[in-house]
């Protein structure tokens, strides 16, 4: 069954992640197919909105924490990762994603980054990679490309973007993949292979930004997109050659997964005091009373 029919089948699913919130981004912009992508790869996953937690950072992507009837959280600035992750460890029975920008991701926030890969937390990441701060009106990020002007920067950005995806490489991860805000079907299949994934799930979504972004329209995107499946000896659990394909950020930029690691523990089962645990995290939190403690201070 086709991806289209399948979500035909489930519309009732479907409907049941929608709100009557009004969606409040730019026309054109990339946020509405990836949300639209998010909400079906939730219901062909058969996940329902009462066991998804989703964390959203500030920004743009943020945008959509309240049209999405799930359990949603709108965190600070750069922090969503320790956020998802501990919420992750506290209940294993939720399924918890993390969407954040380029932005609040490699700037504010490159250091949780860092530290969930390295200790590859279990949950999913989305990263909204528009190449710039939309929500600030178009200050540069870590990733606008090298000599256009922004609104903080009108002579042009001096600094070389960041290779986000050969960076998240070097830290050895569990999980990468890329997708684009044009294709829908092609993002619901790379976050359902991210939701499947028992580890940190990394995936970046590049998309379009039309009112702040000139540099990457949609059109620059379709002319340098290759799909995984077109490199017919590409091995995914290779992470040199994923290292390899995601280095040319100008001719060639292939989406799908980049890269899986084949052997994986869950984080929770490396932890001694967890691994003969029949309870959550949460169910161990107790009410006590701190009075005595407090008499030591009076």
């Amino acid at each position: 069954m086709s991806q289209l029919h399948e979500l035909i089948s489930k519309s009732q699913e479907f409907s049941e992640f929608e709100t009557k919130q009004k969606h409040t981004w730019c026309s054109g912009c990339g946020n509405f197919g990836i949300l639209n992508a998010l909400q079906r790869a939730l219901v062909l996953e058969n996940i329902k909105p009462h066991e998804a937690l989703l964390c959203y950072d500030v920004g743009c992507n943020g945008n959509a924490s309240d049209k999405i009837n799930s359990y949603t959280i709108h965190g600070l600035h750069g922090r969503v990762l320790s956020l998802a992750s501990g919420a992750a460890l506290a209940n294993t029975k939720q399924e918890v994603i993390a969407i954040a920008g380029d932005g609040a991701t490699f700037s504010e926030g490159i250091n949780h980054l860092v530290h969930a890969v390295r200790n590859d937390y279990p949950i999913t990441f989305i990263l909204h990679n528009n190449n710039n701060y939309g929500l600030t009106i178009g200050q540069a990020s870590s990733t606008t490309k090298h000599g256009f002007a922004m609104s903080a920067s009108p002579d042009g950005v001096i600094a070389d973007p960041l290779n986000t995806l050969d960076f998240v490489l070097s830290l050895k991860p569990s999980f990468v993949a890329r997708s684009f805000s044009g294709d829908v079907e092609h993002m619901t299949r790379t976050i359902q292979s991210g939701l499947n994934h028992p580890g940190f799930s990394y995936i970046e979504i590049m998309q379009a930004c039309p009112t702040f972004n000139k540099a990457t329209p949609q059109e620059w995107y379709w002319d340098k997109i290759k799909y995984i499946e077109d490199y017919p000896d590409y091995n995914k659990n290779d992470i040199w050659q994923a290292r390899k394909m995601v280095e040319n950020m100008e001719t060639q930029l292939a989406i799908g997964v980049l890269y899986e690691k084949t052997e994986q523990t869950d984080f929770l089962q490396k932890v001694e005091s967890r691994k003969n645990s029949t309870t959550e995290l949460t169910q161990e939190v107790q009410n006590r009373s701190i009075q005595e403690l407090l008499q030591e201070f009076v």
